[in-house]
């Protein structure tokens, strides 16, 4: 190895919080679903810190504990997570109102980037009409949860 190895958990751990920040102020449509676009970011973003994590390192030892690392960091924060629910909202982020009472809150759309043609799928995969929306909520995924009014 070129590089001590406690250096790469190091660099592993940087390189992870780093990627966590961006990711999670890049928004919840980013995480939830792809575009081609979104994927080449990420291919991009794996390409680009490569050399952040390995400092030049090209071992299977150095790279088998840099990859060791970022698998116990996630497996940390899953863990913090299940245990915490501030911890889950800091790492996963919350639900967001997108709709209410036959309403879509067209200030939430933009804020969190969301076309109204992707709400009017994800009122169509609900079949669920307009009219009969009782909430509508962007999910920590990514993912649009349609709740129809209870027909009493």
């Amino acid at each position: 190895m070129s590089v001590s190895w406690w250096e790469l958990p190091i660099r592993a751990g940087l390189v992870y919080f780093a990627l966590m920040l961006m990711v999670r102020f890049s928004g919840k449509r980013t995480v939830g679903q792809f575009t081609p676009f979104d994927l080449l970011v990420v291919m991009l973003l794996s390409e680009a810190v490569s050399d952040a994590l390995s400092g030049g390192d090209e071992s299977v030892q150095g790279g088998l504990i840099a990859a060791a690392t970022l698998v116990l960091l996630n497996v940390l924060f899953g863990l913090l997570g299940s245990r915490s629910r501030k911890v889950e909202e800091i790492v996963e982020g919350t639900a967001v109102l997108l709709g209410r009472d036959g309403r879509i809150l067209d200030d939430a759309l933009r804020r969190e980037r969301v076309g109204q043609g992707e709400m009017a799928r994800a009122l169509r995969e609900a079949d669920c009409r307009l009219e009969e929306l009782d909430r509508a909520y962007l999910e920590p995924d990514g993912a649009i949860s349609i709740l129809k009014k209870r027909g009493d």
